[in-house]
C-alpha cells in the first residue's frame, strides 16, 4: 500500500503554497499555484527562501467559496492510539486559508456570504470526532480488508477508501485524478475511535471501538431522515469493535441507520413532531437498493426496529414491518421491539428479553477472528441493523449488549477469559467497556442532534438512575432548542462541506439572502408583547379587581391566541436549510 506522509511544512508566498513532505528521506514538495489553482509535484530546492513556513499536521483539501478557493489544513492532532501497530490520530484543530490574497474584489454582499460560508465549514470542523492515519486504511472493516485482492492492496490510501465513509471526499477531489499527489492527503473519518490497552486474568489485550459515519444522506436529526433514491439512510454509521491478543485479533461489526424509506419528521415548534410517510413515492424501489448494498457489503440482515409500537411512531414501525414482507428476500429478517413500552418504569432488566431473541441468530452469524499467523479461523457472516428514530439512544444501548455478547466469546477463543468467566465479573475491563460505549453515544448524538445521547447512564453503570432521568430531560431541552432554531445552520454546513451544494462564482445571488415572511417578525413581537402586558396589568391592579380582571384577560387572550397561530405556523418559525431544496412530503 502506498502509505501517505506524515509531517509536513507549509511554506507560503504571495503567489503559491509550497507543502513540502518532512518524512525521512523525502524530497517531495506539493506546489499550489494560488492564481490558477494548479497543483504539481515538485522538489525542495523549488521554495523561496522568503516564503513564510510553519508546520502542519495533513491536508484536509481544498474548498471553493464566494471569495475562490480555500485550502483546509489539519494544524493540530492527538494520537488515539495504535491499530495493528499503525498509529490512528485525532486532528483536533484546522486552518482554513485563502488562495486570494485579498476580498476587495467582492460586492458587499458577496463580502458577507463568503463569511457565512466560511462560518458554515469551520461550523463542521468544529464537530468533534475527525480520525486519519497515514499508513492504514480506517474506512474498512478488518474483515473486508483480509478479502481483498493484491491490486487492491497495492493501492492509494485514497484509491482504496470506502468512499461511504470519507468525510473529506469532495475536499479531495482535485487530488484524486493525480496520483503522483496522493500520498500529500488521506482520508478522513467522522465518528467516534477508541482505543484501550485491557488487562484480565493478568493478560493484556488492546480493545477497540470504531464508529464510521457515513457521508452520504449525511446531516442533522429532523432535516435527514429516511433514505435517498439511492438507498443510503440517513444517520448511517457502522460501528467495529476489535480486540487484539498476542498477535491473534477479532472483529465484530454492527450497523445503524434510519428507517429505509422516504418519511420527513420537519421541526415544526412541536416537542415531537408527527412523522410523515411520502405518499408519492414508489419506497419499495429505495428500501430494495438499501437492502441490496447491504447484504452485498455484510451479508445476511437482522433488522431491530426498537421504535414505540404505539403513537405516532407506530405507523412508521407497520410500514417497515409491510416493507419487508413486500421484499420476500430470506436474506433479511424483522424484529421489532418495543424499547419504552418494555423498559417502563425503569424495568431495564427487560432487554435480557431482545438479547435472548437473537442469540441464535448472532452465533450463526458469527464475528470474524484470525489467528497468530494471520490464518482467517472464523467470518462474520451477518449483520445486525438497529435503529430507533434517531438511531442514537436506544440504538446504542442495544448495540452495547450484543457487542459485549460477542466480546465474552472472543475472549474466550483467544484466551483470555477462562470458560466459566464473565465479562461482567470482570470490574476493572466493565468499567472501561460501558465509559467507552457510552462515550460513543455521545459521540454520534452529538454530530446528529446536537447534544450528548440519552439513557448513557444505563450504558455507564448498568442501570438507570433518577439523575440520568434528569439529565435526559435536560439534552432533551437543549435538542428541541437547537432542532427548531439553529438546524437549518447546521445542515446548511453539512451539505457545503460535502459538496451537496456547489457555490458558483459567476452566480450574484445566493439563498442565504432569503427574506423571512411577515408572520416570523410580527406575530412574536405581538406575543411577547401581549404576555408583557397582561404581567404589567396583575402586578400593577387597578382601583378594582373586575377593571384588573378585563385588561389580563384581553391581554391573555391576545398572547395566546398570538402563540396558537404561531405553533399552527410552526414550519415558518423554525430555522430552515437555505442551500438545498427542501423536501416535498404529503
Amino acid at each position: 500500500m502506498a502509505t501517505a506522509y506524515e509531517k509536513f511544512n507549509l511554506h507560503t508566498t504571495p503567489e503559491k503554497f509550497y507543502i513540502e513532505a518532512c518524512d525521512d528521506g523525502s524530497n517531495d514538495v506539493l506546489s499550489i499555484d494560488r492564481v490558477s489553482t494548479e497543483m504539481i509535484l515538485t522538489v525542495r530546492k523549488d521554495i523561496p527562501l522568503h516564503a513564510v513556513t510553519r508546520p502542519i499536521c495533513g491536508i484536509l483539501g481544498t474548498i471553493r467559496l464566494v471569495a475562490g478557493t480555500y485550502l483546509i489544513v489539519i494544524t493540530k492532532k492527538k494520537k488515539v492510539g495504535d491499530l495493528l501497530g499503525h498509529a490512528v490520530w485525532k486532528a483536533m484543530d484546522f486552518d482554513v486559508i485563502s488562495y486570494k490574497k485579498t476580498v476587495l474584489h467582492l460586492t458587499d454582499n458577496q463580502m458577507q456570504d463568503n463569511k457565512a460560508f466560511l462560518s458554515m465549514i469551520n461550523s463542521v470542523l468544529l464537530t468533534d470526532g475527525f480520525y486519519f492515519a497515514t499508513d492504514y486504511d480506517l474506512t474498512h472493516t478488518l474483515q473486508r480488508l483480509a478479502n481483498t485482492s493484491p491490486e487492491f492492496q497495492e493501492m492509494s490510501l485514497l484509491e482504496r477508501a470506502d468512499q461511504r465513509f470519507v468525510w473529506n471526499g469532495h475536499l479531495l477531489r482535485e487530488f484524486l485524478p493525480q496520483p503522483e499527489l496522493h500520498r500529500f492527503a488521506f482520508p478522513v473519518v467522522h465518528g467516534f475511535i477508541v482505543m484501550k490497552s485491557c488487562c484480565i486474568n493478568g493478560k493484556i489485550f488492546d480493545w477497540n471501538i470504531i464508529s464510521r459515519r457515513s457521508c452520504f444522506r449525511a446531516g442533522v436529526r429532523y432535516y435527514v431522515r429516511g433514505i435517498d433514491s439511492e438507498g443510503h439512510a440517513a444517520n448511517f454509521v457502522e460501528t467495529e469493535q476489535i480486540v487484539q491478543y498476542s498477535g491473534g485479533k477479532a472483529s465484530f461489526v454492527q450497523t445503524r441507520g434510519s428507517i429505509p424509506f422516504y418519511w420527513s419528521q420537519r421541526p415544526n415548534l412541536k416537542y415531537k413532531p408527527k412523522p410523515q410517510i411520502s405518499k408519492t413515492i414508489n419506497h419499495l424501489d429505495g428500501f430494495q437498493r438499501h437492502f441490496d448494498s447491504q447484504i452485498i457489503i455484510y451479508g445476511k440482515q437482522v433488522i431491530l426496529n426498537l421504535i414505540d409500537q404505539k403513537g405516532s411512531e407506530k405507523q412508521l414501525e407497520q410500514a417497515f414491518d409491510k416493507m419487508v414482507s413486500s421484499l420476500g428476500n430470506g436474506m433479511v429478517k424483522y424484529i421489532a421491539f418495543d424499547f419504552h413500552k418494555e423498559c417502563s418504569r425503569m424495568r431495564w432488566h427487560r432487554l435480557q428479553i431482545l438479547v435472548d431473541m437473537v442469540t441464535e441468530m448472532q452465533d450463526e452469524y458469527g464475528y470474524f477472528l484470525v489467528d497468530v499467523d494471520g490464518n482467517v479461523l472464523v467470518q462474520q457472516e451477518g449483520m445486525f441493523r438497529s435503529n430507533c428514530m434517531d438511531c442514537l439512544d436506544r440504538t446504542n444501548v442495544i448495540q452495547s449488549l450484543l457487542a459485549r455478547r460477542s466480546l465474552q466469546s472472543q475472549l474466550e477463543r483467544l484466551g483470555v477469559l477462562h470458560m466459566g468467566q464473565r465479562i461482567e465479573d470482570q470490574a476493572d475491563f466493565e468499567k472501561i467497556y460501558k465509559n467507552a460505549w457510552a462515550d460513543n453515544a455521545n459521540a454520534c448524538a452529538k454530530q446528529y442532534a446536537g447534544t450528548g445521547a440519552l439513557k448513557t447512564d444505563f450504558t455507564r453503570t448498568g442501570k438507570r438512575t433518577q439523575w440520568g432521568l434528569v439529565m435526559d430531560g435536560w439534552n432533551s431541552m437543549i435538542r428541541y432548542y437547537k432542532n427548531n432554531f439553529s438546524d437549518g445552520f447546521r445542515q446548511d454546513s453539512i451539505d457545503l462541506f460535502l459538496g451537496n451544494y456547489a457555490i458558483d462564482e459567476a452566480d450574484m445571488t445566493t439563498p442565504l439572502h432569503e427574506t423571512k415572511d411577515w408572520k416570523f417578525l410580527t406575530l412574536p413581537i405581538i406575543m411577547v408583547v401581549a404576555f408583557s402586558m397582561c404581567i404589567i396589568c396583575l402586578l400593577m391592579a387597578g382601583d378594582t379587581w373586575t377593571e384588573t380582571l378585563a385588561y389580563v384577560l384581553f391581554w391573555g387572550t391576545a398572547s395566546f391566541v398570538t402563540a396558537g397561530v404561531i405553533l399552527f405556523n410552526g414550519r415558518e418559525f423554525v430555522d430552515s436549510p437555505k442551500l438545498v431544496q427542501k423536501e416535498k412530503m404529503d
